[in-house]
């Protein structure tokens, strides 16, 4: 008898721990989707506008840290959301630290592989703290700003931009980077 009190106690912790990783997990893919979306709709819209590129470089150069900051606002105060790089470009507020390259890596090495698709999702438990990282990979029109080969104006517009820019040299299909949510225990 004592047993089995165990062993469904065992299962009920089990399936609140379980529930309580997935609400972070569904919490962290809103904040990366609210993100996400509103970055992709405003590049959407200018590259719509100017298809050579130089409209929504213009864009991300002068409005995309502002846009995460205002995404960031309104989030809880213990959940913050943010875009890195293993190629960053801007340098000041999009560089990895440790975890960030380990799970970049990773999703590199399983393109590779082809066993990642745009809608996977790692998540990661450090001390208080999880975070729910979903991958970014480059598409066709990204390589206007990402490519091998660009226009020399979007090239003059990025070393004056981002004199320091280490995301180029992109193919369609490769990791740009990821959105990471990072949530607090609260």
């Amino acid at each position: 008898m004592r047993l089995s009190a165990f062993l469904l106690s065992t299962v009920v912790l089990a399936s609140v721990s379980m529930a309580d990783d997935m609400s972070v997990k569904q919490e962290g893919i809103k904040y990366i989707k609210m993100l996400g979306g509103a970055l992709k709709s405003e590049l959407k819209r200018h590259m719509k506008n100017d298809p050579s590129g130089m409209e929504a470089l213009a864009f991300c150069t002068g409005s995309a840290e502002r846009i995460t900051n205002e995404v960031n606002a309104k989030l809880p105060k213990y959940a913050t959301v943010r875009r890195t790089s293993l190629k960053v470009r801007n340098n000041k507020v999009n560089t990895p630290d440790a975890t960030d390259r380990k799970v970049m890596e990773a999703f590199a090495a399983a393109i590779k592989e082809k066993q990642l698709d745009n809608k996977s999702i790692k998540v990661i438990e450090e001390g208080d703290v999880t975070r729910v990282y979903k991958p970014l990979v480059t598409g066709k029109v990204c390589l206007k700003c990402h490519g091998n080969t660009l226009d020399p104006k979007i090239k003059d517009a990025l070393k004056s931009a981002y004199p320091h820019d280490q995301a180029v040299g992109f193919k369609e299909g490769d990791l740009r980077g990821v959105i990471v949510a990072e949530i607090k225990k609260h």
